[in-house]
This record gives C-alpha cells, structure tokens and sequence, in this order.
C-alpha cells in the first residue's frame, strides 16, 4: 500500500467578490496551493444561484497542515465574517506526496 501523509482540507465557501482576496490571504499565510470552484446554494443566507454578479459564491479548497489550516480559518472568521457570506469546514484528508502540501 502507498503510504499516505496526513494533512487538512480547509473548505471556504464565500462571496466571488473577495476571491482575488482570500487567495492571496491564503498564500501569505503558508498555503502551498489552492482551488477555486464556482458553486451556488441556499442556506440560512437564503438561496443564491448566481445569476447576478453580486451574487455568485466561490468554494476555496485548501490541503494544508494543522497549523496552516488554523491560521487561515482565523483570520477569515476575523477578517471576512462579519461582512460577507462565508462558510467553513475542516476536514481529515490523507495526500501522497507531503512535499506538495
């Protein structure tokens, strides 16, 4: 069995309108890597299919380590909470080659 590394997928669901914003957050604070999905929901925010500018949502995936993992979750509940939509979730995932994380 190929071993496997552990690490952490951080998952931000947000606003389009701060993706430029939340990637280069991510970087500065130690992600390696990321990737942007357009996506569209409804939750207590109400339903949001994108068909306004305004009103398009971004999925931010981030594998990482703990402790990236940690310093980027706070610093957007700190800095983007309270003003836009954001939605976080952590998760346990096993990578193959650490190096790219």
């Amino acid at each position: 069995m190929v071993q496997t590394h552990p690490r952490k997928l951080l998952v931000v669901i947000s606003e389009a309108v701060i993706e430029r914003q939340l990637v280069a957050d991510a970087r500065s604070l130690g992600a390696l890597g990321y990737t942007v999905v357009d996506v569209r929901g409804g939750g207590v925010h109400g339903d949001h299919d994108g068909e306004w500018d305004v009103d398009r949502s971004i999925e931010l995936q981030l594998v990482c380590t703990a402790e990236v993992a940690d310093r980027i979750a706070e610093h957007v509940l700190q800095r983007y909470a309270r003003h836009y939509r954001v939605t976080l979730y952590l998760s346990d995932v096993g990578v193959f080659r650490a190096e790219r994380f």
